[in-house]
């Protein structure tokens, strides 16, 4: 008898088929079965998604610091173990085995649920994706110090891109997905310009780390709890069952306590042109990037903020996807108690599984999705070919004044104790007064005359003035109907060190002023629970102002599909006051030529 054996590749697979010769004929024997994935399955632990097999590795970050890095991986459980798929990578500090930001209270470890959600809802196993989870450094089952996405955290991402494209089971495609601080992440894969990295899919991101802290050298309410609360995420106590290499990296920081107090330290320095915070300026990283990069933002986010989101988009010169809108920290599929959709839009997780089978597959969909879809502040959708989309631009001068910077409102800000971390956090809310006059003595407004067609003001407005005196100003926009009603739509602070030429952005934003409406340049003192600044007691008169707008006509929009994003309302609500006092205007806001 002989047997002689010859191995095909099928599907991915190694399959070996034995031909057995008896008395001179040849019989084919059954085909030996492809060696089954190995791990734990949803069927022997219902923490791991039905249709995934899970495993741990453990692997060396990128900077040769001696930081070993966790990650939890859920292979397809209908192929075979040596099957090469694309990779879904996501990077972050909310992947603990006992809960995203503190104990979840699960009976038995297991990979962390964050995004089971979009691993359901795309269906990703059957679709022939590997789905891996990396804990950041100091989180999880991961050792080393929090880098608050700096050169550390960085080197980890890279680490896990690196690792993930090079396993036996891997394409050596991987695609990147996240929302909040692992959006961020995403962000930073795409500035890393690593050739496996072929997509990422980043929801409501930090697009500069410093401005979640700071705001043009004022700080932000969550200044110091922000980072007592990563602290707190980090020392999670890793469950009983974790295996025993899991609990001692998930103790790091007990050996190393120096870890935890500079995290409070390292980034409590308002100067945003510091070292520090110019290696965590992901927007200026971006410059020249190309990885395809399918975005959300909120303009009203009260959490991850539009600023430094064109800067980045800008640089970044790859396939861009974007859902723009009015709405709050929430990601595209999410709903609300009634049902309805928090974006307003319908079918995040297709174009998202279209987006990645694009880049990650090869496969052209039959499904055309527009590059961005926007929604303004009618609660209208519109389709664009990129984001902003300027028909003219706006820089009126706006007239002289003054104001006291004695920040009247300084004791609306959140206590300094409480703790946010990127996930969880919200402004203070707006005191509830209704009414208003438009000018007192702590800060003045200039208006522009009533438009005579509608007009969107969108991009990034900025404003330059001179300032006699040392202080604090806040610059907000307003919306003012012909009655007084008015919403502030868009503000940001900064500090004035010097007497003389001040200049900085407001926030992203994509608001449409109605026919008759005037638009309202409020400059004054910070009198906002949103920051916690040191009023300077100072009079400070205010001279050569100009604010630069990038305009839009509405005339030309293209709808697509969309709904009103509940939190619109909410917003409205929050900042709508009526204004007495409201001035005839002294600029002229208007639409050009399109160009």
């Amino acid at each position: 008898m002989s047997v002689r054996a010859r191995t095909m590749a099928a599907a991915g697979a190694l399959i070996t088929v034995a031909t057995l010769a008896v008395g001179g004929t040849a019989a084919a024997a059954a085909p030996l079965p492809a060696p089954a994935p190995t791990g734990v399955t949803h069927e022997e632990n219902p923490r791991v998604p039905e249709g995934a097999v899970w495993t741990e590795a453990y692997f060396p970050s990128a900077d040769n610091s001696g930081v070993e890095l966790h990650a939890d991986v859920l292979r397809p459980a209908n192929l075979p173990s040596r099957a090469k798929t694309p990779v879904i990578l996501a990077v972050g500090p909310y992947f603990s085995h006992a809960g995203q930001t503190g104990p979840e209270g699960w009976p038995q470890t297991g990979p962390s649920s964050r995004f089971a959600d979009f691993t359901s809802g795309t269906d990703l196993f059957a679709r022939g994706y590997t789905y891996v989870m990396v804990d950041l450094r100091g989180f999880g089952g991961s050792t080393g110090c929090l880098d608050w996405a700096g050169p550390g955290e960085q080197a980890d991402v890279k680490a896990a891109i690196q690792w993930a494209a090079t396993q036996p089971w891997s394409t050596g495609k991987v695609g990147m997905y996240g929302k909040s601080y692992d959006a961020v992440t995403g962000l930073v894969g795409n500035n890393l310009r690593h050739r496996a990295l072929k997509a990422v899919v980043a929801q409501e991101p930090v697009w500069d780390m410093y401005n979640y802290l700071f705001s043009n050298k004022v700080p932000r309410p969550n200044v110091t709890g922000t980072p007592n609360a990563y602290n707190g995420i980090a020392t999670l106590a890793p469950l009983p069952d974790d295996t025993d290499r899991y609990q001692a990296n998930a103790a790091y920081e007990q050996n190393h306590p120096e870890c935890l107090a500079d995290n409070l330290t390292n980034n409590n320095n308002p100067d945003n042109d510091s070292p520090y915070w110019r290696a965590r300026d992901l927007a200026a990283q971006a410059r020249g990037t190309n990885t395809p990069l399918f975005v959300t933002q909120g303009f009203i986010e009260n959490n991850t903020k539009p600023e430094d989101m064109e800067e980045y988009l800008d640089n970044h010169r790859g396939v861009e996807r974007g859902w723009l809108g009015q709405w709050e920290h929430v990601r595209g599929n999410e709903t609300n108690d009634q049902g309805q959709l928090l974006m307003g839009r319908a079918g995040f997780f297709d174009e998202v599984i279209r987006f990645y089978d694009r880049y990650l597959k090869g496969i052209r969909p039959a499904v055309h999705d527009p590059a961005y879809a926007i929604e303004d502040n009618t609660g209208a959708w519109r389709a664009q070919p990129t984001w902003p989309a300027p028909t003219s631009y706006a820089r009126p001068a706006l007239a002289d004044g003054e104001y006291v910077d004695d920040g009247i409102a300084a004791t609306l800000a959140a206590p300094a104790g409480q703790e946010w971390d990127m996930e969880h956090y919200t402004d203070p809310a707006p005191p509830a007064a209704k009414s208003r006059a438009a000018a007192d003595a702590h800060s003045y407004f200039t208006w522009s005359t009533p438009v005579e067609s509608r007009l969107r003001i969108t991009a990034t407005p900025r404003i330059t003035m001179n300032a006699s005196a040392t202080g604090n100003v806040m610059v907000r926009l307003w919306d003012v109907a012909p009655d007084g009603t008015a919403v502030m739509f868009d503000e940001n602070v900064a500090l004035i060190e010097r007497a003389g030429r001040v200049a900085f952005d407001l926030k992203s934003t994509d608001w449409t002023l109605e026919v008759g409406h005037q638009l309202g340049v409020q400059i004054g003192t910070i009198n906002s629970g949103s920051w916690r600044d040191t009023p300077s007691g100072n009079t400070i008169e205010i001279t050569r102002a100009r604010l630069s707008l990038a305009l839009q006509n509405p005339r030309f929009d293209v709808p697509t599909q969309g709904d009103r994003s509940p939190f619109l309302d909410t917003y409205l609500r929050q900042y709508t006051r009526t204004l007495t006092g409201v001035g005839e205007g002294t600029f002229r806001l208007a639409l050009g030529h399109r160009h």
